[in-house]
């Protein structure tokens, strides 16, 4: 497959690009088409699902991310067993997740941070230790979402609902606001979601 990545995409190593269960994928732009046709798909399932896990529970994390891509990687709900450019030390990302989840479900507990500045927050942090080959930006959105919603508020936006996975101005804001965030100023990216 052509992997012409836009900028802040992380690429698949070969290993990974094997797990591509579609065979006729030869464009990136086919492959983003496939992707976002099964995020759909877990959306529905999102609505329709009896239980309700929190989205601060590793678990319902790692179920999600499989829902969201499962008809397209192999190895979607699986952690990434390489490093990247971005994320933490690939053994790390099961201990970071948890530690991130008990933090998160600290701040709410305590009333830390108002609804939205949790979601963000968490949103970033899920970005930043990068669990999967694939889909982290996209899985910690909608994971953001389902928090806010959880405590009380309206999903996000996300620039306006621009196409992220594109190369454009929206997703370089999306960009420079995550890496204002990875300074500890959260203020664009908590912008750049209501925008």
């Amino acid at each position: 497959m052509n992997q012409d990545h836009p900028e802040g995409a992380t690429p698949l190593t070969p290993a990974e690009e094997e797990g591509l269960i579609p065979s006729h994928i030869t464009l990136r732009s086919e492959l983003n088409e496939l992707e976002q046709a099964n995020i759909l798909e877990a959306e529905t399932w999102l609505q329709t699902r009896e239980r309700r896990a929190s989205a601060l529970d590793p678990l319902f994390l790692k179920t999600l991310h499989r829902r969201m891509l499962g008809n397209i990687w192999k190895w979607a709900g699986h952690y990434r067993k390489a490093d990247r450019n971005i994320g933490v030390h690939w053994p790390m990302i099961s201990s970071q997740l948890e530690l991130l989840c008990r933090d998160a479900t600290s701040w709410r507990d305590e009333k830390v941070f108002t609804a939205d500045e949790l979601a963000i927050r968490f949103h970033h942090k899920l970005v930043w230790i990068h669990c999967y080959p694939n889909g982290n930006g996209r899985h910690a959105r909608l994971a953001a979402d389902l928090l806010v919603m959880e405590l009380g508020g309206n999903r996000f936006s996300w620039g306006g609902g621009a196409n992220l996975e594109s190369p454009n101005d929206v997703r370089k804001r999306y960009i420079d606001s995550l890496r204002a965030a990875d300074q500890h100023d959260h203020r664009a990216l908590l912008a750049f979601a209501r925008s």
